[in-house]
């Protein structure tokens, strides 16, 4: 979409670029998000990228990070926060970071499926795990600079040090995924987290509607039902009581389903 609102005149990037000027003396603050989502203008390096996004990216999400959404973002928010630091040091500094961050994804899924061999072009098998260094050539023959590749693969090596390297090798585990993050997931109700700190509040999702109701024999309901007979004696003892009360008033018996699907 930020392309396309490129080639539409409807902005300029310059306004949306990392400039740490602007930020600092300016309080441009958004600098620091925008930049990200700007992978350059339409040509064949930004197709690739749209295709390392729907290819890696999503088998990540749906490989190691599954129902692990929470972890899945603060990946996304660690690399992020990396690509900014290095920017501050002039050499490394880049006005979009976006394409830092694809190649960040690209090296993580290349270490956690090393094995899977990929069919490139038709020409020859690669392993996942040289796939990064695969990209960084194609790169240099298309003329693209290698910079953003480097800064990329320098985040992906550090989260998954962090994260995989170093615990595994007897160290802690301190990349653990913050609590505001598990307390984003659950405000959005998007994904699934194991074992999260916080919990969705799944009730209001799967009611579509709250409040009063009247049946068909004019009986009125309200949200909050009364509670249920303790013991199943009393139950029967209802039951055979009033036969048909329990008719009264219900136009339809049988199974249902909820808007999202769900029986």
């Amino acid at each position: 979409m930020t392309s396309g609102a490129y080639h539409l005149d409807l902005y300029h990037p310059v306004n949306i670029a990392l400039f740490y000027g602007d930020v600092l003396k300016r309080f441009q603050v958004w600098r620091l998000v925008t930049n990200f989502f700007f992978l350059g203008p339409f040509s064949l390096t930004f197709a690739f990228r749209l295709l390392l996004i729907a290819r890696h990216g999503v088998q990540l999400e749906r490989g190691p990070f599954d129902k692990r959404t929470a972890d899945y973002l603060w990946m996304y928010i660690f690399g992020a926060f990396s690509l900014l630091v290095m920017a501050l040091i002039p050499y490394l500094s880049a006005p979009f970071m976006g394409a830092s961050l694809v190649f960040m994804i690209v090296y993580v899924w290349g270490r956690e499926f090393p094995n899977e061999r990929m069919n490139i072009h038709g020409l020859f098998l690669l392993k996942g795990f040289y796939l990064p260094w695969y990209m960084i050539g194609v790169d240099l023959i298309l003329g693209n600079p290698l910079m953003p590749d480097l800064l990329g693969m320098a985040a992906g090596h550090l989260y998954y040090f962090l994260t995989v390297l170093y615990p595994l090798s007897g160290g802690r585990f301190a990349l653990k995924t913050p609590y505001w993050v598990h307390k984003l997931v659950a405000i959005w109700g998007v994904g699934f987290q194991q074992n999260a700190p916080v919990m969705r509040n799944t009730a209001a999702a799967d009611v579509a509607f709250q409040g009063r109701s009247r049946r068909l024999g004019g009986t009125r309901t309200s949200a909050s039902s009364q509670a249920q007979p303790s013991s199943s004696e009393q139950v029967q003892q209802n039951a055979a009581a009033q036969p048909n009360q329990a008719n009264d008033g219900v136009a339809f018996r049988g199974r249902s389903y909820r808007l999202d699907g769900r029986r």
